[in-house]
């Protein structure tokens, strides 16, 4: 419990020192990449920070690692090419809202990570099994998702011909937010993986999947970028087709 709340003390230092820095330059294009780079250093401050080490706790750190390096990057990318965050236009000049922000990453890094943390502090052991095997495979699929999604997209934007337009090809066709979607697959599998070695209040790590889902679902994904769509595209017969047909999450299930 002390090596959590210090690791809790770390997270949530960086994102003050993080919007300090951002306040006083007027900017956000590093947000994303300091929230990729914090899940990082917990990461592998609490492997480290473990005498006994074991396949799953690197395994775990290796996931993390592999995922937000991709995702930080990506998004720190995108951020500088657009010239800023839409989110940010009008917060990043209210102190009050705009630190709002930072503690909200804070949160969501350390809520999304605990399983990962649980098992890098845990000092008793579990050799990989079967399960494990399954969660890692559910990983992978939910990251091949994700970075298609991001890929295709980006192709797609970077095409003039498509200006004015919304895709709707490739995993696009099959979700109106796929991204999200293998986003929170990838940590249903983490989630099964530190399952094996989780016992009492330690199953809390649970939440973190279920907040992904949330927060995507209710606050900062889906519904801005439903509202952006309509908004844009919302006048063309195609576009309203394709919201009528198209899951906006789960491929396949209706509008979950």
């Amino acid at each position: 419990m002390h090596s959590l709340l210090t690791l809790a003390g770390i997270d949530l230092f960086i994102q003050v020192v993080g919007f300090c820095i951002a306040y006083t330059l007027q900017t956000e294009k590093f947000y994303d990449l300091v929230g990729s780079l914090t899940f990082i250093l917990l990461t592998h401050v609490s492997l480290r920070s473990n005498l006994h080490q074991n396949w799953r706790r690197t395994l775990l750190s290796f996931m993390v690692t592999i995922w937000a390096l991709r995702l930080g990057s990506f998004l720190c990318y995108r951020c500088l090419k657009d010239g800023g965050d839409r989110r940010f236009t009008k917060v990043k000049t209210k102190p009050v809202v705009f630190f709002i922000y930072w503690t909200v990453q804070a949160l969501w890094i350390y809520i999304t990570l605990f399983p990962v943390l649980l098992v890098n502090t845990e000092k008793k052991s579990k050799p990989l099994g079967s399960i494990d095997y399954f969660g890692f495979a559910v990983w992978m699929l939910g990251m091949i998702i994700e970075v298609t999604a991001d890929l295709q997209k980006m192709a797609f934007r970077s095409n003039p011909a498509n200006e004015g337009k919304f895709i709707s090809e490739g995993v696009w066709s099959i979700s109106r937010h796929p991204n999200y979607f293998g986003e929170i697959m990838l940590w249903i599998g983490v989630l099964i993986i530190a399952s094996s070695v989780l016992s009492g209040w330690k199953w809390i790590a649970v939440l973190s999947p279920v907040f992904i889902w949330y927060l995507l679902n209710y606050v900062s994904g889906i519904p801005i970028l439903e509202r952006s769509g309509m908004k844009r595209y919302g006048h063309l017969p195609e576009y309203k087709h394709y919201v009528e047909t198209v899951p906006v999450l789960t491929p396949f299930v209706g509008s979950v």
